[in-house]
């Protein structure tokens, strides 16, 4: 089922009009206070255009390489410390903890820490503004609101201020009060330069108008905004569910059966309660069977069997005009997600809607993706156990919330999920993909390959575009489980598919390097993926590799130099640039680069092993030892016990 960010997608003329620039505490979340979230809430199979290569393995035994930068940064990142753990005094001291807590993205010891601040100085607006944005971010929604109440009573309410205030006088139905601040709020000095902050406003102000009785001004306002850039499709959704609010059925059916509004999943369940309002229960069926996804999105299978039950629908998709707006906020931070490099600002507008509709789960499943994106996953743990209570614990959300156990590091907890998910859910082929991917994750590379086979047969040879990575995927795992052929057989498959895949080409090439086979082949395979991707690190290191493979030292220098300067803190692609160094006649480089790879931690024992000895005997001793051995190097002589210096007699 296609996500509500899809209903504005033709809004992208106002994509500027909502960044950080709209909003003066924005710049909080663009700059070093916030940074802003990658797109880590997609799962493992995103299309290889913009994820990482996967590594393979350089020799057996050796870990795969992590694939998430992001979670591995987030991991070695020193921690906040608790904000009631360092007694502070003065402004300086909290104002500076709270600015490291959000650059860590620790909202909620940043919210703390920038209260602590205030507590010196509640006058600065400065201040203000960076505790509003990280209460906020933290969802301390009832503080935020007090903070912005302040803020407003002191003559120094900013942009988010104003906006929170608004947020809380419909919270609390105060209609008339919400059009007087939106009509009496200084006006833009262009309004061109922001478009998008005045249909925001005039969104609220039309479902605040449906709020205090007035629905034909109401229905008129949602009719001018219709005519902005770019905004029909987006304003003509929220116009439709205003008009069957008021009971006009006929023109909100007219509305939502244009593809554009109403695509999307809470678009599909208002036009069914629009549908079966107007006694076609038939046509609601027939919409609902054609909706992609359906066996995916319980609440639609719900729907369906009470529709053929000849049951009519209450219109319930808003309750009331609060409803509205927390669906305008939802709207609005959708955009920001589904633009290339999401705004943190969608955070703020996700917190609003839930805040505003605490039933909206598909606000909770999008606060919950950005603060997994920001590597916040407990606080996105909260908003899954939140989805769980409101019974709204879609396939969907429980995909996401994987990743987020496994971006975590809990990976037990997330296999368990994973399971549960294929359980429940056995039709659902992404569900038993994140299985794989997570026996995978474990290095449990034979248990992996029957998840991968399940979802291979569900999703079936109708769906050749769904295959490759389900088929990339269990080739790696068929790889690391010794069964080469048959995972070579995964990756031409999914090259078929996708001949320009840079993963899948340099996964194969690597391998048929690393088996000392088809080495031809196995070149002008990483030659391609280099092609596509010019600056991988990884790729680059596959490349140089094949080219010491084939003897070729001197020309394997400088992709390898190219990695090391990509990859400067891997530990193998410095232990390689050492042997390409030694081959190639500099044998004093490439003791600095293997002492290198020794501080860098090697992944195994063995590994470090190797190079130690590398550094002892040299390169060609040590192959000449592997030689002799089976192509495994010997281990190193058992150290002596030191003796016991206590022991009777000394």
């Amino acid at each position: 089922m296609i996500p509500l960010a899809l209903i504005a997608l033709t809004a992208a003329p106002l994509l500027s009009a909502v960044a950080p620039q709209s909003l003066p505490g924005a710049a909080l979340l663009g700059g070093t206070a916030l940074a802003a979230p990658g797109q880590a809430w997609r799962l493992a199979q995103a299309d290889d255009q913009g994820a990482d290569a996967e590594r393979p393995a350089h020799r057996p035994g050796t870990a795969e390489a992590p694939s998430d930068d992001a979670a591995a940064k987030a991991k070695d990142a020193p921690a906040t410390p608790a904000a009631d753990a360092l007694p502070m005094r003065g402004l300086a001291g909290p104002y500076l903890a709270s600015r490291m807590a959000a650059i860590q993205n620790d909202f909620p010891n940043a919210s703390d820490y920038a209260l602590r601040a205030l507590a010196q100085d509640d006058t600065d607006p400065f201040l203000q503004d960076s505790a509003l944005v990280a209460l906020i971010a933290a969802g301390e929604m009832e503080r935020a609101t007090a903070l912005a109440g302040t803020m407003a009573d002191q003559g120094r309410a900013t942009e988010l201020a104003r906006l929170v205030r608004r947020t809380e006088l419909a919270r609390t139905a105060r209609w008339d009060d919400l059009i007087a601040d939106l009509d009496t709020a200084p006006k833009q000095s262009d309004a061109s330069e922001a478009p998008g902050a005045e249909l925001v406003d005039g969104l609220i102000r039309a479902w605040a108008l449906l709020g205090a009785g007035r629905a034909g001004e109401s229905l008129s306002e949602f009719k001018r905004l219709a005519k902005t850039r770019g905004a029909a499709t987006m304003v003509n959704y929220h116009r439709a569910l205003a008009q069957a609010k008021v009971g006009d059925f006929e023109g909100a059916e007219q509305l939502l059966s244009d593809p554009t509004v109403g695509a999307h999943i809470l678009g599909v369940i208002a036009r069914a309660q629009v549908l079966s309002q107007l006694e076609r229960n038939k046509d609601a069926i027939a919409m609902l069977e054609a909706s992609p996804g359906l066996e995916e999105e319980p609440q639609l299978g719900a729907l369906l069997e009470r529709l053929k039950k000849g049951e009519t629908l209450p219109f319930d998709a808003v309750q009331t005009p609060a409803d509205g707006i927390a669906q305008v906020f939802l709207t609005f931070g959708s955009v920001l997600v589904s633009n290339d490099e999401p705004d943190p600002l969608a955070l703020i507008h996700a917190r609003l809607a839930e805040y505003l509709s605490p039933r909206l789960g598909e606000a909770r499943l999008l606060a919950a993706q950005l603060l997994q994106g920001f590597g916040q996953f407990d606080l996105a743990e909260q908003e899954f156990d939140a989805l769980r209570e409101l019974g709204d614990m879609r396939p969907v959300a429980e995909l996401a919330r994987i990743d987020v156990l496994a971006r975590a590091e809990r990976l037990d907890d997330a296999e368990k999920a994973a399971l549960a998910l294929t359980a429940a859910h056995p039709e659902l082929a992404q569900g038993w993909i994140a299985l794989g991917d997570l026996l995978r994750q474990q290095d449990k590379f034979t248990q992996a390959v029957p998840a991968y086979d399940k979802a291979i047969s569900l999703i079936g040879k109708d769906s050749p575009e769904a295959l490759w990575f389900p088929l990339y995927a269990r080739g790696i795992a068929l790889e690391r489980a010794g069964q080469f052929p048959k995972a070579e057989a995964d990756f031409r498959a999914a090259l078929k598919i996708r001949p320009d895949s840079a993963q899948v080409l340099n996964y194969l090439g690597y391998s048929m390097v690393d088996r000392n086979e088809n080495l031809d082949e196995a070149l002008n395979l990483i030659k391609r993926a280099v092609e596509l991707r010019p600056d991988d690190g990884y790729i680059l290191d596959s490349l140089a590799w094949a080219y010491y493979r084939l003897g070729r030292y001197d020309e394997a220098v400088a992709p390898m130099e190219r990695a090391v300067a990509a990859m400067a803190g891997d530990a193998l692609v410095n232990d390689h640039m050492g042997d390409i160094y030694w081959m190639a006649g500099r044998q004093r480089e490439a003791e600095i680069q293997w002492h290198r790879a020794l501080s860098l931690k090697p992944a195994t024992e063995a590994e470090a092993h190797r190079i130690r000895a590398k550094l002892d005997r040299g390169l060609d001793a040590v192959l000449a030892e592997e030689k002799a051995n089976g192509g495994k190097l010997p281990p190193p002589p058992p150290q002596p016990a030191p003796a016991d210096s206590g022991s009777e007699g000394d």
